[in-house]
């Protein structure tokens, strides 16, 4: 009776892994939306906690069958040969479910770090906007627009890195068809933002560098003529000094 009960028990163990390889590892799953990878992840987890509670039982039935096996050798090789099979096929079901838990559970950190850095670049985005919002309408003095141009200078030379992870990342998720919809998306509006800020800024930092020279070439001829201005302004309070008669003054000073 004993070796009966085994039998059944070995029997309702395999249609239980049988259910499980379905249910959990021969679904196609569509991952069109974070919702759904979400949800496969802790499903996934479950199913992983679910199986490995097993543990338990199939050790129980490992024992039993040992010590029936010592009682009654006979009925104990039977089971034996059928409690190898189980074993096997536990040990397959667990390390199968073991690694597309770890591969989901990679996916969706990928997802989250792709969002990561998006936030990060938008937050610099923004800030750039904001520096080339800031060049328009300045004061023509040489400060404020050579402010305005290292301000401009500092958010521009922002690193590549974060663009790269993103554009990686990205790809990565879209050939594997998770999220492709939305993460394409998300790229298109990204890239098309950054190239067009991008290029406004180069174009508002070229303009305010020829600004800023034709400034610094205007303020140097009026130092110049300043200059000339001063030495002659000299030259005529000495000739009224001295009282010199007009027309015994050079050309120039007359």
């Amino acid at each position: 009776e004993k070796a009966v009960n085994l039998k059944k028990d070995l029997a309702e163990m395999q249609e239980w892994m049988t259910q499980a390889e379905e249910e959990y590892l021969e679904k196609d799953f569509e991952y069109k939306s974070p919702e759904e990878l979400e949800n496969a992840v802790k499903e996934m987890k479950r199913a992983k906690e679910d199986v490995l509670q097993k543990e338990v039982r199939v050790k129980i039935l490992k024992d039993n069958i040992k010590m029936l096996a010592v009682k009654v050798p006979s009925s104990g090789q039977d089971l034996a040969t059928e409690l190898n099979v189980v074993l096997e096929n536990y040990q397959l079901l667990c390390n199968r479910i073991r690694g597309k838990c770890h591969t989901l559970e990679e996916v969706w950190s990928c997802w989250i770090e792709l969002l990561q850095y998006l936030d990060l670049e938008t937050a610099w985005l923004n800030n750039l906007e904001e520096r080339v919002q800031m060049t328009e309408n300045l004061p023509d003095k040489l400060d404020a627009v050579n402010d305005a141009l290292e301000s401009l200078e500092s958010v521009l030379r922002h690193p590549a890195d974060n663009r790269t992870q993103i554009r990686e990342l990205g790809q990565t998720l879209i050939d594997g068809g998770i999220l492709d919809d939305i993460i394409s998306e998300k790229l298109e509006a990204f890239n098309a933002r950054y190239e067009e800020l991008s290029h406004l800024a180069v174009s508002r930092q070229i303009a305010l560098e020829q600004q800023l020279q034709t400034m610094r070439e205007t303020d140097h001829m009026l130092q110049v003529l300043q200059e000339s201005l001063a030495e002659l302004d000299r030259q005529l309070t000495s000739y009224l000094t001295d009282r010199i008669d007009a027309f015994q003054m050079p050309q120039e000073a007359q």
